[in-house]
C-alpha cells in the first residue's frame, strides 16, 4: 500500500481538477478498507469540508454522512467495528477480496486473472503486504495510480476504464450491500454507501468513454 498523502480538501473542492480530486477518493478508499484508520487520518476526516461546489451534487450526502459519522465516532469504536467485520481468526464476517464475490472463493480464477493483467501494466504486488491483490484496498491504490501516475504510457483514461471494468465494477456492489446491511456496521456501512456512489459516477463516466 501506498503511504502517500490525501487531500481531503479536494473531495469537495472546486478548486482542484476532477482528476486530481478522482485519485485522492481512491487513495481514501484504500486507505480506509486496508486497516483501522489511523488517529491522524480521521482527524483529517472528521474536518473535511463537507459542502460540495455545486449544492446537491450526487456525492455530497454520502460525503455528508461518512464525516458526519466518522465524528460521531471515537477512534477506538472505529478500530473495533474494523476488526469486528474484517478481522477475526478464521472466517470474517465481511470479505474485501474480488474472487469471493466473483467466484464464492479465495484465491481462484479472478485473482489469477488480475495477476496478469497487473503484470501487463508492469505493476506487482508489494512482497511485504500480506493481502493478496484482489483486496479492494489494493485495487482502489491501482486506479489511483492509473489516474495520478506519472507514465502516461501507463496511467491513462484507457487502462482506467479497462481496469475498473474488468476488476473493480463486478464486485464492488456486493461488498458494499454486505457492509450496509450488517447490524454491527456503522462507520463502515457510510463508507460503502459514499463507495458506492463514487463507484456509480465512475462507471457512468466510463460509459460516456465507451
Amino acid at each position: 500500500m501506498s503511504s502517500a498523502s490525501v487531500s481531503l480538501d479536494a473531495i469537495s473542492s472546486s478548486q482542484m481538477d476532477e482528476e486530481t480530486a478522482r485519485a485522492d477518493v481512491y487513495g481514501l478508499l484504500a486507505q480506509l478498507y486496508y486497516a483501522p484508520p489511523a488517529a491522524e487520518l480521521l482527524a483529517q476526516l472528521r474536518e473535511a469540508p463537507t459542502d460540495a461546489p455545486t449544492a446537491g451534487a450526487y456525492l455530497e450526502s454520502s460525503w455528508q454522512a461518512l464525516v458526519a459519522s466518522a465524528r460521531a465516532l471515537t477512534d477506538a469504536q472505529i478500530h473495533a467495528e474494523y476488526d469486528t467485520l474484517f478481522g477475526g481468526i478464521g472466517k470474517p464476517e465481511i470479505y474485501l477480496y474480488g474472487s469471493h464475490y466473483l467466484s464464492g472463493f479465495l484465491n481462484e480464477k479472478p485473482l489469477i486473472k488480475l495477476r496478469h493483467d497487473l503484470a501487463e501494466l508492469g505493476l506487482g504486488r508489494d512482497e511485504q503486504m500480506p493481502d493478496t491483490e484482489d483486496h479492494i484496498a489494493y485495487e482502489c491504490e491501482v486506479m489511483r495510480y492509473l489516474i495520478a501516475g506519472d507514465d502516461v504510457a501507463v496511467a491513462n483514461l484507457t487502462h482506467q476504464r479497462q481496469f475498473f471494468g474488468d476488476h473493480l465494477q463486478p464486485w464492488v456492489e456486493p461488498l458494499c450491500a454486505a457492509l450496509t446491511s450488517h447490524p454491527r456496521a456503522s462507520f463502515y456501512a457510510a463508507l460503502a454507501v459514499f463507495t458506492q456512489a463514487f463507484m456509480s459516477v465512475e462507471s457512468q463516466g466510463f460509459d460516456i468513454l465507451a
